[in-house]
């Protein structure tokens, strides 16, 4: 009997990311996109977009305490407690943002760009959003409660974008208490359009199935092995061919799809692939280290 070339199994996951330097680049930009939304649409007009930047940004309004600095420091506790319950990665990338976001809204001049507080309150929203969402993509975030999102996203297969909006909203309340309940509902506004494309952008929690039908499965198994989520292996036959083929089933999310298309591709480029959306998942499922 000879022994399967292909049977070896990797343990080193190959993931889809990009270089550190490429990350980090990502993560200044996501920065620079929150404090120019902040500073440019939201704060001139007393809007909040929610979270920990809301609730400094109520301290700030309150107190005329500079509400970079107050953003900062709020964040600090988060970030100890991301540490032990996210990863070191998540946080180092997470710090790297709170601290550029700090300095960005330090510099950025506080500019009331528009006139309209409906206007301020959707492009400060998408434009956080944006930034918030890149952030996220590159596996860090822009602190403050995108931390507890991440935390419960990691356990549950909720949407970001749900969890801030909920979490948001709770500020926005309070300044609805303490400003303006017209203030209050702008800012609704524009976290509800935060949180919409942040689902838009940060596609981690959307599980997707991919069926592969390939003639080589032992070599498909050996490069699929490679990514870290688990596969069934189905004995098939063509309907019209009447050829013996496999099927290869396996469970991945929307983020690390193009990752499984390139690696079949590229391991068979004869093999069929049908990728069909996974309503919910239950069971064990391997999500992706931060």
């Amino acid at each position: 009997m000879f022994r399967n070339l292909y049977v070896p199994v990797i343990n080193k996951p190959v993931k889809a990311s990009l270089k550190p330097m490429q990350e980090v680049g990502v993560i200044l930009l996501s920065a620079l996109l929150v404090a120019a939304g902040l500073n440019l649409f939201l704060i001139p007009h007393q809007l909040l977009s929610g979270g920990v930047t809301g609730v400094a940004s109520i301290i700030g309004y309150v107190t005329g305490w500079n509400i970079s600095i107050v953003y900062f420091l709020l964040n600090v506790p988060l970030i100890l407690w991301g540490w032990k319950a996210v990863g070191r990665r998540y946080i180092v990338l997470s710090c790297i943002s709170v601290v550029s976001t700090t300095w960005f809204m330090a510099i950025i001049p506080i500019i009331q760009v528009t006139k309209d507080p409906i206007l301020g309150a959707v492009f400060g929203g998408i434009i956080s959003a944006a930034g918030i969402g890149a952030s996220l993509r590159v596996g860090g975030s822009t602190g403050g409660f995108d931390i507890l999102g991440s935390i419960v996203t990691r356990k549950r297969d909720v949407p970001m974008g749900n969890i801030l909006f909920l979490m948001n909203g709770l500020v926005i309340l309070a300044l609805g208490f303490f400003r303006s309940w017209d203030l209050a509902l702008c800012s609704m506004l524009s976290t509800y359009i935060k949180g919409k494309v942040v689902d838009m952008i940060h596609v981690g929690h959307i599980k997707l199935t991919c069926f592969i039908i390939t003639k080589d499965k032992d070599k498909m198994l050996c490069q699929l092995r490679k990514l870290h989520h688990g596969i069934t292996c189905i004995h098939s036959e063509g309907g019209y061919s009447e050829q013996k083929n496999y099927t290869l089933m396996t469970v991945t999310t929307r983020y690390e799809l193009a990752a499984v298309r390139k690696t079949v591709i590229e391991t068979d480029p004869t093999a069929f692939i049908n990728i069909v959306q996974s309503t919910e998942i239950v069971g064990r499922f391997a999500r992706p280290k931060l």
